[in-house]
């Protein structure tokens, strides 16, 4: 019969490896996340880059071109 002190440390082991598992599997989920963000960060900075090029070519078509009366 396992006396209360074994019982009291098979308890805490068992708490120990859930709560690692519990570390790595968050720790998984922010690097997965920290990826997403930056990844997502890069494709923003592309489309605003790409839209500040189109807004600039936009404006100069208008400026370039006569009024339609002309």
């Amino acid at each position: 019969m396992p006396s209360p002190l074994e019982d009291r440390l098979a308890e805490l082991e068992t708490r120990i490896a859930f709560v690692d598992h519990t570390v790595q599997a968050l720790d998984a989920t922010v690097a997965a996340q920290d990826r997403l963000i930056q990844d997502l960060r890069r494709e923003f900075d592309r489309l605003r880059q790409e839209l500040g090029s189109i807004t600039l070519s936009l404006q100069q078509d208008v400026r370039d071109e006569p009024p339609p009366h002309y």
